[in-house]
């Protein structure tokens, strides 16, 4: 599976601390970029129609628009106030399915990461 990371993970991992920008810098050496395209400006717009965050929550949005358009698998976050939420997770497949996209999976780094390479 090749990661994929959006210009938008870009600009906010500026403000993480070193190791993590340590981490996002080796990750983006064997992933994939991805930018906002009509199509995901216009998922966007769908899940703002129906209301799953509020406007001020754009970016956050904006991370599980990119995912889906680009047909990753799982978003990988730390934002468990508006994204890693079961309630949230349930509305923003809602709106991909009747979008036509299919669903995404919404997990924290822990739940996706082996740990020194162990698979158990």
């Amino acid at each position: 599976m090749v990661p994929v990371m959006s210009d938008l993970l870009a600009a906010e991992i500026t403000l993480a601390p070193a190791t993590v920008r340590a981490i996002h810098a080796e990750l983006r050496a064997i992933g994939e970029l991805v930018g906002l395209t009509p199509e995901t400006s216009e998922l966007l717009s769908a899940y703002e129609s129906h209301g799953i965050l509020s406007p001020k929550y754009h970016s956050d949005m904006s991370h599980i628009a990119l995912a889906t358009v680009c047909g990753a698998d799982a978003v990988a976050s730390w934002n468990f106030k508006h994204l890693v939420r079961f309630d949230k997770i349930r509305l923003f497949n809602a709106v991909n399915l009747e979008q036509g996209y299919k669903p995404i999976a919404i997990h924290s780094p822990r739940e996706v990461a082996t740990y020194g390479g162990e698979r158990d």
